[in-house]
């Protein structure tokens, strides 16, 4: 499928954050495998401060939330794809909007997954489709790559440092003083269904700071997460901080000097992964396997796992994560602790 070795290649992940970190290594990979490529990635506004100057991206192109509303705005859009020539477009996402882009780039070649994983219009878009054979999200996007010669490649996510958002961090970490070392935790979560209750994240900091003298950050985006972060800050028993406001960058940089990070399935969990540091990641209506945190180093709990289509699950209760108790959530954390500062960096590189 690869003619030269240059080829113009654009990467179709336009949202969310997590999946977009997913797709990362793709990127690295592709870089590793040809690295005279052009490499683009369309993507829509929330994620592209965490690409903005990625090593291995020579092009980032951020299009609307809404563009596929105006006619105008898609003539615009495939007027911008077109002028960087692609070759091949790789559609990670494999839905209508991403598979919309991939084919308004231009590119003859244009890769999907097949069904069940490949859905909507992106059937009908995309003309080269991969059936994957891994469980976790992150190497089914590597399988993506195999028709372009790229097979096992190492698994990088390169997250660029924004110097800005480090120095902020270490201001906030002196200032709050943390910086003798810190649990970092965040209670959000992109569905209902995945969330842990606040009072559980506040139970865990508390016992964390009472057995072994560690403080918690609490991370939070939007109104909502900040109400939960102060319910468990209530719950901490003093043992927890409310973190700043923070842009991505800037949570990467927090997260970054993290001895551990909690969450549930959630762009964060990723992030944290993404930037070295080791999760817990709690699981009801998502399969550990399939989307936790990525790696051995890290902790994924799941009593139960809440089945159904996407759209049901999406929609369900919490009822799968309220069976996961605060004890077992503990000792996990208990467990990342205990292992010594290197072996943790060395296990996440």
């Amino acid at each position: 499928m690869i003619s030269n070795d240059a080829p113009r290649i654009l990467i179709c992940r336009l949202s969310a954050v997590g999946d977009c970190i997913l797709t990362m290594p793709m990127l690295c990979a592709l870089r590793e495998q040809f690295p005279h490529a052009f490499l683009g990635w369309v993507v829509q506004p929330g994620s592209a401060s965490l690409l903005e100057n990625h090593p291995a991206l020579d092009r980032l192109i951020v299009v609307d939330k809404r563009w596929l509303k105006s006619r105008q705005k898609i003539r615009e859009v495939r007027r911008e794809l077109r002028s960087f020539q692609f070759e091949i477009a790789i559609d990670p996402q494999s839905l209508s909007k991403s598979a919309l882009l991939a084919w308004l780039s231009g590119a003859k070649q244009r890769l999907g997954f097949q069904s069940p994983r490949g859905r909507e219009l992106s059937l009908w878009l995309n003309n080269h489709f991969i059936k994957p054979s891994s469980q976790h999200l992150l190497d089914c996007q590597l399988e993506l790559l195999q028709p372009l010669g790229v097979t096992a490649p190492k698994v990088e996510f390169r997250l660029p440092s924004n110097p800005q958002a480090e120095e902020k961090a270490e201001s906030f970490l002196s200032s709050a003083h943390l910086r003798g070392g810190y649990v970092a935790m965040n209670p959000g979560a992109g569905w209902d269904s995945k969330l842990w209750p606040a009072d559980r994240f506040g139970r865990v900091a508390r016992a964390l700071g009472q057995r072994h003298q560690i403080p918690t950050l609490v991370v939070w985006a939007g109104d909502r997460e900040r109400a939960w972060a102060e319910q468990i800050l209530s719950h901490s028993g003093g043992h927890a901080v409310l973190a700043p406001a923070t842009s991505l960058p800037e949570l990467a940089a927090l997260l970054r000097r993290a001895r551990l990070f909690l969450a549930s399935d959630t762009g964060p969990l990723h992030l944290a992964s993404a930037v070295g540091t080791t999760c817990v990641g709690l699981h009801g209506t998502t399969r550990y396997q399939a989307s936790g945190a990525y790696g051995r180093q890290h902790i994924s709990i799941q009593h139960r796992f809440q089945s159904g289509t996407s759209r049901a699950r999406r929609r369900a209760s919490n009822d799968a994560m309220r069976e996961i108790q605060v004890e077992p959530v503990v000792r996990a954390c208990e467990e990342l602790l205990a292992r010594p500062v290197d072996q943790v960096t060395r296990d996440a590189a």
